[in-house]
Order: C-alpha cells, then structure tokens, then sequence
C-alpha cells in the first residue's frame, strides 16, 4: 500500500525546492531596457466623446466662461512687455497697480506704506489688447497662482536690487523707483519715492512670493528684514483694478533712463 500523506509530502517539498531554486534564478538575473519607443497621438474632432460625461461638464463650463468673458474695462492699445528695452507699458501698470492696491492692505494692517515694487518680467505671460478687457485677460497674463508678499529691505539691498535689474538686462517691472544707467552700466541717481535711497535705511518692497524666495536668482529678498504676506493673488489684484477702472492707461513715464 501507498503511503499517500509521506507522498504528498515530497510533493510539496520538491514544489518548495524547485520554487526557490525558480526565486534565486530569477534574482541573479539583470534586465537593462534596450530601446524605447513613442509617437504622437493628436486629438481632433473625429474623436468620440462620452455624452453622459459631457452633459454633465456642460453647465459647468458655460458657468465658469461667462464669469471669464465678463467684460471689466477697456484698453485702447495694446500693452505689451516687449515694447521697450528698459521698461515696458504693460511692466509699469503692473508694477503701480500691485504697489497702489497692495499699500490700501499693508496700511490698514501694519500703518506703514509700501515704497517700490518690483516683479518679474518672465512672470507676464501675455499681451493686454487693445478692446474689452475681462476676466479671462488677468488670467492669461497672470495664470501662476503667486501671491503678493512685502519685504522689509535695508537700502543696502536697494542697490543690490537695481545691480540684478541691470545686470539681467530684462525690463522688469519697477514702480516707485528711477534711476540712469551710466555708459559703463553703473547705476546712479538711484530714487525711491524721488529720494536718494540711504543705505541703512529700511524700505518696504511689493513683490510676489516667488520673488521673495529668491526666485530668478533675486537673492537680495533673501536679507529682508521681516516678510508681510499680504494673503491676496497677485492675478486677483490685477482684476480688482480692472473693476474699478473704466479705462486702462497706457504708463510710460521714464523711470530708468540711459546716458
């Protein structure tokens, strides 16, 4: 007679064995990707959409486009921050509306004013055009979610800040600040609010919180004295402005000039 249970024990014994001997195999083994493949897949209006997703999307859309398209005031030209080397029609109405609204806040909760602003030029993504200004327009020029911040710099940190402007030969935004690039690209007759900057001084800067984490290399934020989060979009300051204004102005003052 067959020992069935002494049987189904070196069954399951040989299976245990050959699995491990399968494990370790397996282990030793390295595998290295040799090619890797892609294409394009373009989405047209051939492709098929579920209805039930779309009727539900529906009302959704059409309630969110309507706030967008709303119209909030008007341009008579166009604003665009490639029409100057130095300084930029749109750069300037940006920079002055985040200082004018920004002080409104920074008044009423610390009784102190903001002195000059500064943000970057990278950071405008879009033209303002000539017509209807609406909603959807803040959002195209300003789609990053960067909040408005004011740091408290020495003027020591001032001239760094107008050295960085210089050297990065970009039209960044500035408001409450002028000064003359000299032929040898020193900077000079350095104003803020039409007064000489005096170096152990200190200086409120509206800027956005990219910015004040030395974001594109702006590392003189980084030596603030104390930091205001001022707990508002900088995108929504911009729309604010664009409620309250019947018609938007085209500012080109001269707030740097070259010799």
């Amino acid at each position: 007679m067959v020992n069935l249970k002494k049987y189904n024990g070196v069954s399951k014994l040989f299976v245990i064995f050959l699995t491990l001997l399968l494990i370790i195999s397996c282990a030793k083994q390295s595998y290295y990707v040799s090619k890797i493949e892609g294409k394009r897949i373009t989405i047209t209006d051939k492709e098929t959409q579920d209805s039930q997703i779309e009727n539900y999307v529906r009302p959704y859309r059409e309630h969110i486009n309507k706030d967008l398209d709303s119209i909030l005031a008007y341009c008579p030209v166009t604003l665009d921050k490639s029409d100057g080397k130095w300084q930029t029609t749109i750069g300037n109405l940006m920079a002055d509306v985040t200082l004018q609204r920004g002080n409104i806040v920074f008044l009423a909760r610390e009784k102190k004013e903001i002195n000059l602003c500064i943000l970057n030029n990278g950071g405008i993504r879009a033209m303002l055009p000539k017509g209807n200004v609406t909603t959807r327009t803040a959002f195209e020029i300003m789609p990053f979610e960067n909040g408005l911040v004011v740091i408290a710099l020495k003027g020591e940190q001032i001239f760094e800040l107008v050295d960085y402007f210089i050297a990065t030969k970009k039209p960044h935004p500035l408001s409450g600040i002028t000064f003359t690039i000299s032929k040898d690209n020193i900077a000079k007759n350095i104003l803020v609010q039409g007064k000489p900057v005096e170096k152990d001084a200190i200086y409120y800067v509206a800027t956005n919180d990219y910015l004040s984490n030395g974001g594109d290399n702006m590392n003189f934020f980084k030596k603030g004295v104390q930091k205001y989060d001022l707990d508002c979009k900088l995108r929504n300051v911009l729309i604010d402005y664009f409620k309250e204004v019947d018609t938007i102005p085209m500012i080109n003052d001269v707030r740097i000039s070259v010799e």
